[in-house]
């Protein structure tokens, strides 16, 4: 049986070994802000070690003396200072950043090697250290994504090199027929899962069909050659307020000459790939883009449904393809490729009813709002979730290939205002019956 201990430990390098590839930069690099939507990159850099911190090292105690002073550790409060200020903030320059994430990460990996020993029981330790890989591989997408709004030369290169598609896959559906499954998890099933996935119960599920593939590129070209920006009958009354006053026309990062055009990515300008998920749209465009379509967005509970559910077994399986964990054969995950995949290229992924690449390569944006399950309870951070109910938010589903593969899972839930398109987000359809 492998030791717990060495798959945190594993957990803990990948995750940082991620953030000082995205944080390699000199530093007027790091301190760019791209967006006032995003932070710079060396904020997020010590603000990861602020949270190491606090949660490994302090359990949680705020009031206990951390290794920054109160008045520099306040800077990384990510409530109190909004992301569009973060960058006129005194913030500790990238040589300090790094020294402090270093001398947490030694202190924390000493914790680790002790596990369970000071309450004679790992599951509440292991849970905190899971929680806080799970909290910088998420920066680290944040990363990411103000990289991909970064002008200048490229700074990543290319990305790795991802399978080939598969014709004919494109635009087809499969059906998920009627019936009960389990929604949500438990910890003695995901014992690394967060409040929001818990706890599992039974719902019934109306028939329905969802696309066997997310939307791509090439499809929604067809949507925009259509004049489907300036034809209201596809957009809401909100959606269409934000359209214009946003300016839409096109997916973000698309460039001059339509449709048939070219796209920026990471610094590198390329034609546009007909066969890749289209990401980096709203979910006002999302809707838009169904409603001409003759389709609409999955429900997350549909969505969840299509990716976990086993009927031959009638049980859950961890992953789409099975309970084996995630490699390069079975989806695009890591960040490593710096795009998502054609379409078609893990058929190994699929689910139990033939949906395929569910877990990474784009965010999918469902019809849901953020909600809690029945019997909610909040875990030990308890500002993860709650303060998100019932405000403006839309749940996105499956996760990008921005997302570390550690940290994934079906029931993984991820939220996000309606007119943000700054995120690895895209498009699955769904049809009712």
């Amino acid at each position: 049986m492998t030791d717990p201990r060495e798959v945190l430990v594993r957990d803990l390098t990948a995750a940082r070994e991620r953030t000082l590839l995205l944080t390699d930069h000199d530093e007027p690099e790091l301190l760019r802000q791209h967006t006032p939507l995003l932070s710079p990159l060396v904020w997020d850099l010590a603000h990861i070690g602020q949270q190491e911190d606090l949660w490994l090292l302090r359990r949680g105690d705020a009031t206990r003396p951390g290794l920054l002073p109160p008045d520099v550790e306040a800077l990384y409060d990510a409530f109190t200072q909004p992301r569009a200020v973060r960058a006129q903030l005194p913030l500790l320059p990238p040589v300090e950043a790094r020294a402090y994430c270093r001398e947490v990460r030694g202190r924390v990996l000493d914790r680790v090697e002790r596990l369970g020993q000071d309450t004679g029981e790992a599951g509440d330790d292991a849970f905190e250290v899971a929680m806080v890989v799970s909290h910088e591989q998420q920066h680290d997408e944040t990363m990411l994504q103000a990289l991909a709004l970064r002008a200048g030369p490229p700074l990543l290169g290319a990305g790795a090199p991802l399978p080939p598609g598969r014709p004919g896959v494109a635009g087809t559906s499969v059906a998920v027929p009627a019936g009960e499954f389990v929604l949500g998890v438990d910890g003695a099933a995901e014992p690394f899962s967060l409040d929001n996935e818990r706890p599992a119960h039974v719902v019934d599920v109306p028939a329905f069909r969802i696309g066997r593939v997310p939307v791509t590129n090439g499809e929604y070209a067809a949507f925009v050659a259509d004049g489907g920006y300036r034809d209201d009958r596809w957009w809401s009354a909100r959606g269409r307020a934000h359209r214009d006053e946003a300016g839409l026309t096109a997916p973000m990062y698309w460039g001059a000459g339509g449709p048939a055009g070219t796209r920026t990515r990471f610094g590198v300008v390329e034609e546009l790939p007909r066969d890749e998920p289209v990401q980096h749209v709203t979910w006002f465009e999302a809707e838009a883009y169904a409603a001409w379509a003759g389709a609409r967005l999955p429900s997350e509970v549909e969505w969840e449904k299509a990716a976990a559910w086993d009927p031959a077994l009638r049980r859950r399986r961890r992953f789409p393809w099975g309970d084996t964990e995630p490699t390069a054969a079975l989806a695009n995950l890591d960040g490593a490729a710096l795009r998502p995949a054609p379409v078609g290229a893990y058929p190994a992924g699929a689910s139990a009813y033939g949906v395929e690449q569910l877990m990474g390569d784009v965010w999918e944006w469902t019809s849901s709002d953020l909600t809690p399950w029945p019997g909610f309870r909040p875990m030990l951070y308890a500002d993860y979730s709650a303060p998100f109910f019932g405000g403006d938010y839309k749940v996105l589903r499956g996760g990008s290939w921005a997302v570390g593969a550690s940290i994934l899972r079906p029931s993984f839930r991820n939220w996000d205002h309606p007119i943000r398109r700054q995120v690895f987000s895209g498009i699955r359809l769904a049809w009712d019956g």
